[in-house]
């Protein structure tokens, strides 16, 4: 047993993905509908960190042992969610943000516990071999082991990774996650495929994808697990068999190791995942073989009792797996090492690179046409003597002060509504020909009334928000989207991004509606002439 704590780290490339949890009451088949069921958050989609390859380095991580991830994402607010929780929990990252789109799944998890998934690679699937050698040849040189996966990553890619290590001298460890009958030619050729398993060091599959390999083995995991080393002559070659348990055949090595009991199975997803993580760990530390199973066994037992695959609470899982464990004695950088948080600066950051990251995509998706249009609809409103009035509840409420400010200062004349008291009688305020701005991220609050009030009176109705077929946005004149996926921060709940969206949207506004105006630095200087602006717009300019 090794009782210093590694100083390389175990690196991995492949799979890292957001994954979409969505509760189900089963899993449906073909030609059949269902009905989501709500998280305990009250939410019908709960976001997780995800990937076989971000979920296995997490779990090992939960135990001490020092890992890092490498490849292709990119800059989005999915990859900044990821690279955030990479953060927290101490994952070294050599990524490169040039790909089309960050991993996400889809994961429909049902009431006993099974799952189906729908997996989007976008960058992952986007790897080659030269970028491998381009950028990671030496995040792959420099490792203690390096992990890869069959599931997401390019088998070329694979190749590639596996040869340089290889080259190197650093042991592989390649996680067969789909069946073969997937694999190809999703992910490659044949060829490719038969390469990667004969090339890497370890091989471990799940028994079902490990059975398309072996067919004549039968459903033993053991004989599975025998058959498949020596076809492809691998060092070690571990099968996992669900709530079987495990089986691991080597060098001086063939054994079965049943599961650990588990007295409620909530989500499958990742088990097998964490169960790696578990064996990395075991493999540093330099453990028996029996030892490394009942490791790897903890940590999928630890896995099934909570949703979703990553160790998101690293103190809870460390105590669900040590708690199982009744191998020989642990190092005790694998017994005391203590969960990672961020620091809050990088809290901090990992937030704000959230919000560039939503409006940068957002900026992508914007249509200047649509900006041309509400300053016509503005205009016309102005020109029958109508008035602008912005309206929002609770954060947008915010917005909306701040927007009818930045209107009236910019020759836009707009007042605030505020929108509980619009209901009740403040849509006074508002007359036939008013043009009403109103801000919601969902589009589904009590502004919707407020939305029929005011169009009742007879006012023409800009909607931005987040969510371009909400009721909100079925009643307006023109949408103009405001859209973010994450909202940045540690439970993504709080309004952050989406605020910042809604800012820059009604500022954009404001500056189209100014420049069309002709607005001039001395009307702005009539509208604002105290203060340090006022000082500045009082300044020769030669544009007066």
């Amino acid at each position: 047993m090794s009782a210093a704590t590694p100083s390389a780290r175990t690196v991995g490339i492949g799979s890292m993905a957001v994954d979409r949890l969505h509760r189900v009451p089963r899993i449906l088949g073909p030609e059949e509908k269902g009905v989501l069921r709500a998280h305990p958050s009250g939410a019908l989609r709960d976001l997780r960190v995800g990937g076989v390859v971000l979920n296995h380095l997490g779990w090992a991580a939960v135990l001490g042992l020092p890992v890092g991830i490498f490849g292709k994402q990119a800059r989005d607010a999915d990859g900044a969610f990821l690279r955030a929780a990479m953060d927290r929990f101490g994952i070294a990252h050599d990524l490169v943000l040039d790909g089309s789109a960050s991993t996400y799944c889809d994961i429909y998890v049902d009431e006993a516990g099974g799952r189906a998934i729908y997996m989007a690679p976008g960058a992952t699937a986007e790897t080659t071999p030269e970028h491998i050698r381009d950028h990671h040849a030496q995040t792959i040189r420099g490792a203690l082991r390096v992990t890869t996966e069959v599931s997401q990553l390019p088998l070329a890619a694979v190749r590639e990774v596996l040869r340089l290590a290889a080259a190197a001298g650093v042991p592989t460890l390649l996680d067969l996650d789909v069946p073969p009958s997937s694999a190809v030619p999703g992910l490659g050729s044949a060829e490719d495929l038969e390469a990667v398993l004969g090339t890497a060091d370890m091989l471990k599959p799940a028994k079902a994808a490990a059975r398309e390999l072996v067919p004549d083995a039968g459903s033993d995991a053991l004989r599975v697990a025998s058959a498949l080393r020596e076809r492809f002559g691998t060092a070690l070659v571990v099968v996992t068999d669900g709530e079987e348990g495990s089986a691991f055949v080597g060098e001086g090595v063939s054994l079965r190791m049943p599961a650990y009991p588990v007295p409620q199975v909530v989500d499958t997803t990742g088990a097998g995942d964490a169960f790696l993580g578990g064996l990395l760990v075991a493999l540093a530390a330099e453990l028996s073989w029996p030892d490394a199973a009942r490791l790897a066994n903890a940590c999928g037992a630890a896995c099934v009792e909570k949703l979703g695959a990553f160790p998101d609470d690293p103190r809870a899982v460390r105590e669900a797996i040590l708690s199982r464990y009744d191998g020989g004695s642990l190092p005790a950088w694998v017994t005391t090492a203590p969960p990672t948080p961020a620091p809050p600066s990088n809290e901090a950051l990992a937030s704000y690179d959230v919000a560039l990251e939503e409006l940068t995509a957002l900026r992508d998706r914007l249509n200047p046409a649509v900006f041309d249009d509400a300053v016509a609809l503005v205009r016309d409103a102005e020109a029958r003597g109508g008035r602008v009035h912005v309206t929002g509840i609770g954060k947008p409420e915010h917005v909306a002060h701040y927007a009818a400010s930045l209107l009236a200062s910019t020759g836009t004349p707009a007042v605030f509504l505020h929108g509980t008291e619009a209901i009740h009688g403040s849509a006074g305020q508002v007359v036939a020909g008013d043009v009403v701005v109103a801000i919601s991220n969902s589009g589904e609050t009590e502004l919707v009334r407020v939305a029929d009030a005011v169009r009742q009176l007879g006012a023409r109705l800009i909607a931005v928000t987040g969510n371009p077929t909400s009721p909100l946005a079925k009643r307006a004149d023109l949408v103009l989207e405001a859209g973010v996926s994450q909202e940045g921060g540690g439970l993504g709940l709080a309004p952050r991004a989406s605020v910042a969206a809604e800012l820059l949207v009604l500022a954009s506004l404001s500056a189209a509606l100014e420049r069309t105006r002709g607005f001039s630095r001395a009307d702005y200087h009539a509208r604002h002439p105290a203060g340090a602006l006022g000082q500045k717009s009082a300044g020769p300019r030669s544009d007066l």
